[in-house]
């Protein structure tokens, strides 16, 4: 029987040999895993590269975002990565008479976030509505590193903030204005 090792670190795996019958074995070192993998194949060279965060959403995100939906005390939240303890963390808090230039003036022009936003308007029939917002803000003069956080953690974090109506991408103002708001909300 051949044994092929597979050597897994925080950089991703190389495989030496094709995969048919496994039976893992996990070492004690966190950083550098060996895994010893049985099979009857030949020789194959291949590489993946393993995208995980492993972000935590931390209870003041979680409760802020019920504040705002529920009490109405907030209209925004910003919410960033702390790439350091793998945190999301509330960056900044609109109250509820800002508006949506107050958002949009918060996010800065050079690092990813991410936030919801309470948007309240009036349809047609003249009923008063509430849409909750979720922009991705990824500005192209931030880091390839930043980007790629932000784009694998997003999915984990809408997960925890339960209802939102809308997703918005942005790159630049434009892209995120409050025209396109509106017309999303209708």
């Amino acid at each position: 029987m051949n044994k092929v090792v597979i050597s897994m670190n925080l950089n991703g795996i190389w495989i030496t040999q094709s995969l048919y019958k496994t039976q893992v074995q996990p070492l004690s070192n966190s950083d550098h895993l060996k895994f010893t993998i049985h099979n009857k194949s030949t020789t194959m060279a291949m590489a993946f590269k393993m995208a995980t965060t492993g972000m935590w959403v931390t209870d003041e995100c979680k409760n802020s975002f019920h504040e705002m939906k529920w009490k109405k005390v907030h209209r925004y939240i910003v919410f960033k990565i702390d790439e350091g303890s793998k945190l999301v963390t509330v960056d900044k808090v609109g109250g509820p008479g800002e508006g949506y230039d107050e958002l949009a003036a918060s996010l800065p022009t050079d690092d990813c976030r991410y936030a919801v936003f309470d948007f309240d308007f009036v349809t047609v029939d003249n009923c008063r509505k509430s849409k909750i917002f979720f922009i991705a803000w990824s500005p192209t003069a931030s880091r390839i590193r930043a980007k790629m956080l932000y784009a694998t953690s997003k999915d984990g974090l809408r997960r925890v903030l339960d209802g939102i109506h809308y997703e918005v991408q942005a790159t630049d103002p434009t892209e995120m204005g409050f025209d396109v708001i509106k017309d999303r909300a209708k």
